[in-house]
Order: C-alpha cells, then sequence, then structure tokens
C-alpha cells in the first residue's frame, strides 16, 4: 500500500460520494462550534438520511426494555418493568447459545428468529405461504442487498452484469453496485407523474444497456427512497410481467412498507402480488426482498439488522446466500432481538400494548403531519417544487435554479444541487442531501431532506431553509444589490 496504484482496482473504482463530501463538511462546521468559532446557528442539524433517532425521534419502550433485560438478566426479577417485557426477554434469552446475547448465532440468522419473520410475512400477506429456510438475516438490509448483487456479478473478463435501477434511488445504492462490480442501468421514475414508474421506460432502459452490459436483475423501491411514492397493484404485476419476459431478479425494497400515509394509498407487496398471478408468474419469477430495522416507526438503525427473504430461487444458489453471510459470522445478537419484536408486536391486553401502539401511532401521526407540512412550504418557495409523497421518511422536492448558480457549479466541478447544500450547510447549519445520481448531469436539481423528525426540529429546519433559500434567490435576480451588501 506504498501508493495508490497498490490499492484494488475494483475499490479504487467506487465512485465517490457527494453525500460522503458533504458529512465531512457538516462534521467540521460541528467541530468549529465546539472549538468556539462563531456562526449565525448554534448547531447543524442534520435532516440528510435516515437516522430518526439522531434527529430527536424517540425510540420504541418496548424494543428498549427487552433489550434492556436480555443485556442485563437481572432484570427480569424488576418487577417495575411490564410483566410481557420480562417474558419476552426470557423467551429470547432461552433461544440464545448459552442463554446470552453475547454468544454467536447462525450465519443466516437465529431460527426463531426467522420462524417470526415467516410468520409476519404470511400474517402481512394474507396466508401467502412463507418459510425460515427462506429467511436470512444479515447485518442491515444494505448488507442483505450486497449478498444479492454480488450473487449476480460476472466474472473477470466477462460481459459486465447490469442492475436496472431508478433515478433517484437511494443514495448509498451507487456505491454498494460499483463495490460489487456491477453496472447499473437507470432507468428515470416519472416525476411529473408522483414518481410513477414507467413500462416504457423501463425498456428504454433496457435497449440502452445492450452491448455494455448484461442486465441480470431489476432494483425496485417500493415505497421509494426516496421519493415517497406507491406503487398499486397494476404497475407491481407489469413489473413482475417485464422481469419474467426479460429473464431478470427482482431485487424489492421493502423497508418503508410500515410508513404509507397517503390518502387512499396502501402497501403491496410485490410477493403478495406475484403469488395472486398465474403460475407461469408465480412459480418462475424469482425474487428477493428487503426489510430492515431501519423502518419508519422502529427507526433502529444503529442495531445494524435486517432480513431477505428469496422467492423461487434454485436451493443450489441460496447454499451460496448463505456461504456469503458467513463471512460476517452472524448479525448483530441484539438487531436480531430487536427484529423480533418488530415482526412480532404485543397484542390486545398485552400489559405493552397500550403504551406500544400510542408510540407507533404518535410516529405515523409526526411523519405525515410533517410531510403535509413541508411539501406545502417547499412548494411555496420561488424555484422550488416538491411531489406530494405518499409513504416513506423523505422529501424530494426539485430546484430550478438560475443559470447563474449552475455556472457557478460547473466553474467549481460540482452539480449544482451538490453547491446549494454546502452553502445551505455553511450559511444555515442545515444539512440536506443533494439528489444528484450516478454522477450525471439530467439538467434537473433535487435535495432530499428527511422528514421522520420532531415537529419542532422540522420548523427549525423550514425556517432556516427558506431564509437561505430566498436570500440567495434574491441575490442572483438582483446581483447590483448583493454586491453592495
Amino acid at each position: 500500500m506504498t501508493s495508490l496504484q497498490h490499492v484494488n482496482l475494483r475499490v479504487r473504482g467506487i465512485r465517490d460520494s457527494p453525500h460522503s463530501r458533504l458529512q465531512s463538511l457538516a462534521a467540521d462546521i460541528t467541530q468549529q462550534i465546539a472549538l468556539g468559532a462563531q456562526k449565525p446557528f448554534k448547531e447543524v442539524i442534520d435532516v440528510s438520511s435516515g437516522d430518526p433517532h439522531n434527529a430527536g425521534m424517540k425510540p420504541v419502550s418496548l424494543v428498549r426494555q427487552v433489550l434492556a433485560v436480555c443485556l442485563y438478566p437481572q432484570l427480569l426479577k424488576d418487577n417495575n418493568l411490564p410483566l410481557d417485557v420480562r417474558q419476552r426477554a426470557q423467551r429470547l434469552l432461552e433461544v440464545c447459545d448459552g442463554g446470552s446475547v453475547g454468544s454467536y448465532t447462525d450465519s443466516s440468522g437465529m431460527p426463531h428468529v426467522k420462524q417470526s419473520i415467516a410468520e409476519f410475512i404470511m400474517r402481512r400477506d394474507g396466508g401467502v405461504p412463507s418459510h425460515a429456510k427462506d429467511v436470512f438475516i444479515s447485518a442491515g438490509s444494505q448488507r442483505a442487498l450486497t449478498v444479492g448483487v454480488k450473487l449476480l456479478a460476472s466474472g473477470e473478463g466477462e460481459t459486465p452484469t447490469g442492475v436496472l435501477t431508478p433515478t433517484p434511488c437511494p443514495h448509498t445504492l451507487p456505491m454498494l453496485l460499483d463495490e460489487a462490480g456491477v453496472t447499473p442501468v437507470p432507468y428515470q421514475l416519472m416525476e411529473d407523474r408522483g414518481w410513477a414508474l414507467d413500462l416504457d421506460e423501463l425498456h428504454r432502459a433496457l435497449k440502452t444497456s445492450r452491448g455494455r452490459c448484461k442486465p441480470r436483475a431489476i432494483y425496485i423501491s417500493n415505497p421509494g427512497n426516496p421519493t415517497g411514492h406507491v406503487q398499486d397493484r397494476k404497475s407491481i404485476q407489469e413489473v413482475i410481467q417485464f422481469a419474467a419476459a426479460e429473464r431478470l431478479l427482482l431485487l424489492v425494497d421493502e423497508v418503508y412498507q410500515d410508513s404509507v400515509y397517503g390518502r387512499g394509498r396502501e402497501f403491496k407487496s410485490y410477493k403478495k402480488v406475484l403469488f395472486e398471478m398465474d403460475k407461469e408468474f408465480s412459480e418462475t419469477v424469482e425474487m428477493i426482498s428487503f426489510h430492515s430495522l431501519s423502518s419508519a416507526c422502529v427507526g433502529e438503525c444503529g442495531l445494524r439488522a435486517g432480513y431477505m427473504e428469496v422467492v423461487n430461487m434454485d436451493p443450489e444458489v441460496m447454499h451460496f446466500v448463505d456461504t456469503m453471510l458467513c463471512s460476517d459470522i452472524s448479525a448483530p445478537v441484539t438487531g436480531q432481538l430487536a427484529l423480533d419484536i418488530m415482526v412480532n408486536p404485543p397484542k390486545p391486553g398485552d400489559p405493552s400494548y397500550g403504551t406500544y401502539t400510542q408510540e407507533i401511532l404518535l410516529t405515523r401521526a409526526s411523519l405525515s403531519q410533517n410531510a403535509q407540512r413541508a411539501q406545502e412550504f417547499l412548494s411555496d418557495l420561488p424555484g422550488m417544487s416538491c411531489q406530494p409523497v405518499m409513504a416513506g421518511i423523505y422529501l424530494y422536492p426539485r430546484l430550478h435554479l438560475p443559470s447563474e448558480i449552475i455556472e457557478q457549479a460547473k466553474i467549481l466541478e460540482v452539480e449544482a444541487d451538490v453547491l446549494y447544500c454546502q452553502r445551505l450547510l455553511e450559511e444555515e447549519g442545515v444539512f440536506v442531501g443533494a439528489g444528484c445520481q450516478y454522477g450525471e448531469t439530467t439538467g434537473k436539481h433535487h435535495l432530499r431532506l428527511c422528514i421522520l423528525v420532531p415537529p419542532n426540529t422540522l420548523e427549525e429546519v423550514l425556517a432556516r431553509l427558506g431564509s437561505f433559500h430566498l436570500r440567495l434567490m434574491d441575490a442572483l435576480s438582483h446581483p447590483d444589490k448583493a454586491v453592495r451588501d
């Protein structure tokens, strides 16, 4: 490692993320404030990504109580804790090797938790069969997706494997594909139609990829990250039929399935729709779906646990899913136990049911109200528009920027939305995500803003962002005034 040329070529090929650069800037500003630097703000507010507890959202009491008992079993005797908390913790400790969360588990996850997940999926999908052997637990859904993608990646000297990926997409997806040595094949979501997924656009993307790579999968985010759209049954059926016709593996990210709040919208899993179709689809289309503790209502991002369910895959291939997870030894045990709680919530009559239900309803209500409040506020700003959001934890407003700032960005060799985010961070201490994808210049610029935050935090963010935006637009429309100021 004496020079850059000795670093793995695939690692060197991982694209630099605008989010990482903005993250470094936010950390520098925070350190400057800690050292006494004078800023027009007291702290940086980070709403760039989905980390609700960092933003001030409270954890679900049941999750923390059960984990506390599992970590310190003497609390089993503490009568101040609800009885069902202690009983649940006792059952979970009994399925831990050695009766301790400090023990390893099977590489694909604890059998008890995998069974709980399979039962949850069956309840969610109205009885569609689900089996623990098809469920694999990993250190977050990102790790599970990485495993799925690496199974597809071609070897050295072969035509690169392609994965159809939406634009916009989760900001971590491009780097994940780079690391796996897979070529993204972008398909554009239709912003003017509420970020709808368009079948003609899928065919266009597939056609343009020919000769550049060999597409073998399509990645879907439903509910959409970061767009907040929700696919209806017809749209899901069209994608399944497309995947069947083109022999593509479906990679379906359903992490925000618990956070649909748009009027008249409901979450339908790809698996449920698939199994309600004819056998030519339900028995042949290969699919991997993903869910995670980073879901909106639980939001335990730092516990690092998620799962994937594999459908219609050759058992010999599934063996290698387990093989790849072996490199992790096992997912964090506390995260696996939290997954069990997430998919198996308290029932009416349980001592914890009332508190749990109130907390979940409060989170959902805050998310829905924040979405409406932020969407209306941002849409009223000049030079900004925002599609109504139906689900998830993000807003993805579009910036209609004057040519002056776009030219400035070109000179600085950054995307205009990245420059906007840098200046917002430096002048107002608000860290929002930039919308640029894959390093492409599409002529469209967006922001990514997490709305799963306390309402007072959202108001502070909107006040600072609005002040900056109006100041910027005014300065660009009156350059002489900006010089005098």
